[in-house]
């Protein structure tokens, strides 16, 4: 990946991180997808060896700074979804939109759960059943995000 490239792939990530901790209110948060999780994942599997596990821990301690109750577990989530995709991403690259949004929708429940684990282990629980919508919207937009990201990156979907 030349220079080029990787800059694209750094401004996604920082326009993902805005997009993401955005304050919005609170009935449109709830159904906010996690855009830098999603770029997370596109980079992983169009990218992986530039946009690896490294990306996922940088991200998601970026993510820690602004949202997490504590450090650390959003960058341990990514990471852990990062590697999936990363070993899985000639199949996933392979598939259309939609079975790629089935994949997606399976890594942000996987990033949700660790999420969910480490709050009640850490004592700040959210057992609402609320916090696991931006799942099913992260996966509901995942067509349009890819072609979007492809497009930033270069490439036409």
């Amino acid at each position: 990946m030349n220079g080029e490239s990787r800059v694209r792939m750094l401004l996604t990530a920082l326009v993902a991180l805005i997009l993401t901790v955005l304050p919005l209110p609170t009935w449109l948060d709830v159904i906010r997808p996690v855009f830098l999780v999603l770029m997370v994942l596109y980079w992983s599997v169009n990218a992986p060896r530039t946009g690896g596990i490294a990306l996922g821990f940088f991200c998601g301690l970026a993510l820690d700074v602004f949202q997490g109750p504590v450090l650390g577990e959003h960058a341990l989530a990514l990471v852990l979804v990062t590697y999936i995709a990363g070993r899985e991403h000639q199949r996933i690259r392979s598939k259309p939109a939609i079975q790629q949004a089935m994949f997606v929708l399976v890594a942000l429940v996987v990033y949700e759960l660790v999420l969910f684990m480490i709050d009640g282990w850490t004592g700040h629980p959210v057992t609402s059943l609320l916090r696991w919508v931006h799942t099913l919207t992260g996966a509901l937009i995942w067509p349009a995000a890819a072609a979007i990201f492809a497009y930033s990156a270069g490439r036409r979907a």
